[in-house]
């Protein structure tokens, strides 16, 4: 069965875009630097490749130019090439990005970076967010003297290092001594987590969780964490990669009021450049330093890790988020566009199948097939109606760089990507619709 929007769905091709890939694949394993950027996350042959970006559009390879969300993996939060960003960058570039020792620019972005997040008395820079999240596990394991690391098992990232990656179905090379020792508890339920802190008593070193993502903490939940790991003496950490800034400049501890040992920071802070952060108590973090009489930790060496040109754009991004009130900005475009997709799918009656959830700044959606289960066939054939409609979006999380007109253009495609799949349920089979392979989710055993 071969459908009129199957067909015109079809004549949307990418042949540049579809080299390049190729190209990249003979060289690059996986053909990107980021399993989330690869081609098998978007449908056959449609996975553009960029040319360029400005604001909240990017063009590809093919000359098509896409209203863009999830920008960077959540990092551009202010729009591409933002003005405040590269004016700070270039005027760093001009006086020398790395040397023999450092430099005024982080003494200027550590002041800069505490007076935002005022919860923690220290930081150290990195470039990731792997390299700072392993930091603090480490830190946690030897301020504690004990070696079990409790990760929240409903969040999906944590670090490309062994002590995560090898609990999830891509655990290959990583020992099972090692994997052995990373153990999980449920988020929302401190009954649960406090038997897994009497279960391995006096084995926990840290209990590391994002604070919220597509969900509220519940009442007391925060708090009631950072009561059980003070009384069972382990760290409470906070992964702040995606809720710092979206949630508040000071990320989900600012927001909440619940203060953790530890926070690490990456993402929104560089708008792009690679920047991360670790940061902490005082007695915590100096650990990693020269001013204590104990055993030294190995924190933090990177060489790369306080370039000028990254912290200037951390600060920068700072300053912007303060004096434009961006954060509250992400909020109303997140909420006018959640609603503009809602009133989208209701209309076309696939309400209950095209569904949109998470904080208005970190708005995701989730593609239900007829039984109302996730759907790799179903999210195949809204992407490929979206990036038709000039709409690139592995996620609705938006940018600041969003005009109304931007959202306006993208409720309509959705509505357009919304009647195909009503046509599709109807007729109980996407595969006319999907021309192709499904996209894949990230974590899988095998290719």
């Amino acid at each position: 069965m071969e459908t009129e929007e199957a067909r015109e769905a079809a004549e949307f091709t990418l042949p540049r875009s579809r080299l390049a890939n190729e190209r990249l694949h003979a060289m690059v394993p996986g053909g990107a630097h980021t399993y989330a950027k690869g081609d098998d996350q978007y449908p056959e042959d449609l996975a553009p490749v960029i040319s360029h970006g400005r604001g909240a559009h990017v063009w590809d390879v093919d000359g098509n130019r896409y209203v863009e969300y999830g920008s960077g993996l959540r990092s551009v939060s202010l729009g591409h090439a933002h003005p405040r960003v590269i004016e700070a960058v270039r005027r760093e570039l001009d006086r020398g990005s790395n040397f023999v020792r450092p430099s005024v620019v982080e003494v200027e972005a550590a002041e800069r970076f505490l007076a935002t997040v005022q919860t923690a008395e220290m930081v150290k820079f990195a470039k990731n967010g792997s390299d700072v999240t392993t930091a603090a596990v480490r830190l946690a394991r030897a301020v504690t003297g004990r070696t079990r690391v409790a990760i929240c098992g409903d969040h999906p990232f944590y670090s490309v290092d062994d002590w995560f990656i090898g609990t999830t179905p891509m655990p290959a090379g990583v020992p099972a001594a090692t994997t052995d020792l990373t153990v999980a508890f449920p988020y929302g339920d401190l009954a649960a987590t406090e038997d897994l802190l009497a279960r391995y008593r006096g084995e926990v070193a840290c209990l590391i969780l994002e604070a919220a993502t597509h969900s509220e903490p519940p009442p007391g939940y925060l708090a009631g964490l950072r009561e059980l790991a003070d009384r069972h003496g382990c760290l409470l950490v906070f992964d702040e990669m995606i809720t710092g800034f979206r949630w508040s400049e000071a990320g989900a501890q600012g927001l909440y009021g619940v203060v953790p040992d530890l926070s690490t920071f990456g993402k929104a802070l560089g708008n792009g450049c690679a920047v991360s952060a670790l940061a902490g108590r005082r007695e915590v973090m100096e650990r990693g330093g020269l001013r204590h009489s104990g055993e030294r930790v190995f924190l933090l060496s990177t060489t790369h890790g306080a370039e000028t040109h990254s912290l200037a754009a951390a600060m920068a991004v700072q300053t912007t988020y303060a004096e434009e009130g961006v954060t509250a900005r992400l909020h109303a475009l997140g909420e006018r566009l959640a609603a503009g997709v809602r009133e989208a799918a209701a209309g076309m009656g696939v309400g209950e199948h095209v569904v949109v959830r998470g904080r208005a700044s970190n708005l995701v959606f989730a593609t239900l097939d007829e039984h109302g289960r996730p759907s790799q066939e179903y999210r195949t054939l809204f992407l490929r109606r979206l990036l038709a409609g000039g709409v690139l979006a592995p996620s609705f999380v938006v940018s600041s760089a969003l005009t109304d007109a931007d959202i306006d253009h993208t409720v309509d495609v959705v509505a357009q990507a919304c009647a195909v799949y009503r046509k599709a349920l109807d007729a109980g089979d996407p595969a006319p619709w999907v021309a192709g392979r499904p996209v894949k989710p990230v974590f899988r055993r095998y290719v």
